[in-house]
């Protein structure tokens, strides 16, 4: 995690096109071989940080009250992993601002953002599975229904903090992302959350 952050402040003071892997390298203590020996690209560098938020947000529905709906449980979820102070401070969503924009402007961070969007979206799919099912059962997370709704909660959450990180809004309020996720999800009453799972 050293180098993944080493490379999300390298790309916030610097700039992606800046910023060499050896820089990389250099600010997080290691040697270059090091560095290659993890990630292929400097832009792999800071998808560690983009799964540990995404892993934050699939784990709170996982940890979400049994009793909760799917839809309550993703925002309980939402609102204990996108507001400042909760999983993250306010101070480092400065960073996920940064990154997240940069993964709209480069095609190759975009596409570990996208990779890391879609590994989260096959562990909700396993989550929301164990939820029908219950902890003792094995649960099918490829049951029909069950992949396009973890993909409709994930494209929920992932447009707001795309959203968000294109303004300069504050992190916390209503605009920030767990109220821009909320939102989405609100849109979504309609869906068949437990039909689809």
């Amino acid at each position: 995690m050293e180098i993944a952050r080493a490379a999300a402040g390298l790309f916030a003071s610097r700039g992606l096109k800046a910023t060499r892997a050896e820089d990389i390298a250099q600010a997080a203590g290691c040697a270059p071989r090091t560095f290659y020996r993890y990630f292929a690209s400097k832009e792999e560098a800071v998808a560690p940080l983009y799964a540990a938020g995404a892993r934050r947000w699939t784990e709170a529905v996982r940890e979400a009250p049994a009793a909760l709906s799917v839809p309550e449980a993703l925002e309980h979820a939402v609102r204990l992993t996108l507001t400042p102070g909760g999983a993250v401070s306010a101070a480092s969503w400065e960073w996920v601002r940064t990154l997240v924009r940069l993964a709209g402007t480069n095609p190759a961070l975009r596409r570990v953002w996208a990779e890391v969007c879609h590994a989260s979206e096959q562990a909700l799919a396993e989550i929301l599975a164990a939820r029908r099912t219950g902890a003792d059962s094995v649960a099918d997370p490829a049951a029909p229904g069950l992949p396009f709704t973890a993909a409709v909660a994930g494209a929920a959450v992932r447009v707001a903090v795309e959203s968000w990180a294109r303004t300069s809004n504050p992190p916390s309020g209503p605009e920030g992302p767990a109220a821009l996720a909320l939102g989405n999800l609100a849109a979504l009453r309609g869906f068949a959350w437990e039909a689809a799972s």
